[in-house]
């Protein structure tokens, strides 16, 4: 079955020379992860799926929003230990992506995004612009639809903000 062969985003990777990264490979995803199931649904999804890990340059990020009344209540101490969980949690999923589907280490970077944005959305979307990714794949988290409507669904809104660029949006079984 050749069923790579038919999937266009993984079929041949190219070279390119675009912003710090000098020759990367074409084939360039940006992934968004947190601590939620529908994160890890990305990783599985990424383990699980048929195609040639050699082509790929993935970014792993965790984007850092401004702290909400509640999480400061948590205090200074909470907040401090946040950079390191998170940094765990990208740590964590490298090397499943490694061990479990053969990737090169070398092509997946790590990236926590320290600068408090407005939004988790904004913070993705201000990271992808400076660099030159192909795909962004994020997790969808369930949501009620009054919690859709007041707060926002981040892939929605990476799909109408990234127009020019790939979203796949992963679903928790």
């Amino acid at each position: 079955m050749q069923r790579n062969a038919e999937v266009g985003f993984f079929a041949k990777p190219s070279k390119i020379s675009e912003k710090g990264r000098g020759n990367a490979l074409a084939n360039s995803l940006l992934i968004p992860l947190n601590d939620s199931v529908a994160s890890s649904a990305v990783v599985d999804f990424l383990i699980n799926m048929s195609f040639c890990p050699e082509g790929c340059h993935i970014t792993l990020i965790h984007v850092f929003r401004k702290p909400t009344s509640g999480e400061e209540l948590m205090g200074k101490k909470f907040m401090d230990e946040q950079p390191a969980k998170h940094k765990a949690l990208l740590e964590k999923a490298k090397q499943r992506l490694v061990s479990e589907k053969g990737f090169d280490p070398d092509q997946i970077d790590i990236q926590l995004l320290t600068d408090q944005y407005p939004s988790v959305t904004e913070g993705i979307i201000d990271f992808f612009t400076k660099g030159q990714y192909d795909m962004v794949i994020i997790g969808r988290k369930k949501m009620s639809k009054s919690e859709e409507f007041i707060m926002g669904d981040i892939s929605v809104k990476l799909v109408r903000s990234l127009e020019k660029t790939s979203i796949l949006v992963v679903k928790p079984g």
